[in-house]
């Protein structure tokens, strides 16, 4: 009794200090989980949920796979961000055909903004101490 492996797909997305582990599985019905819970209810915003879910709408694949993602670090919206990504180079994975139209869309490139970091001399990265005549 031989069962068919089911094919699955990880990938690693990045944004700000967030960090997606992302597995995908080709042949599922479009169930979506982010750290244990429903995608929804995860994602509070639209924005933040759109964000997530733009890879596989550009693919046409929303209702045709299940994903599953481990999010760590970070706010809401750059784990959306992460999540994205890791979901767009999992798709990448499974049908390299499809890195053109995820790559016109901009879904490929990892953010590099990040938060610039606090200078001496300064209060936070680039504002100054507050100046007395006398």
């Amino acid at each position: 009794m031989a069962e068919k492996q089911k094919q699955q797909f990880y990938a690693t997305g990045r944004r700000k200090e967030a960090v997606a582990r992302v597995r995908l599985m080709p042949e599922g019905k479009g169930v979506f989980i982010v750290n244990g819970r429903d995608f929804t209810s995860y994602f509070a915003t639209i924005d933040q949920r759109i964000q997530a879910k733009r890879p596989l709408a550009v693919a046409g694949l929303e209702e045709n796979v299940d994903v599953s993602a481990n999010v760590r670090g970070g706010g809401q919206s750059g784990q959306a961000g992460a999540v994205g990504l890791g979901i767009a180079r999992c798709l990448v994975e499974w049908n390299p055909s499809l890195r053109v139209t995820l790559r016109r869309e901009d879904l490929l490139t990892r953010d590099p903004r990040a938060k610039e970091r606090k200078k001496y001399g300064r209060k936070g990265a680039r504002r100054r101490f507050q100046w007395t005549k006398r």
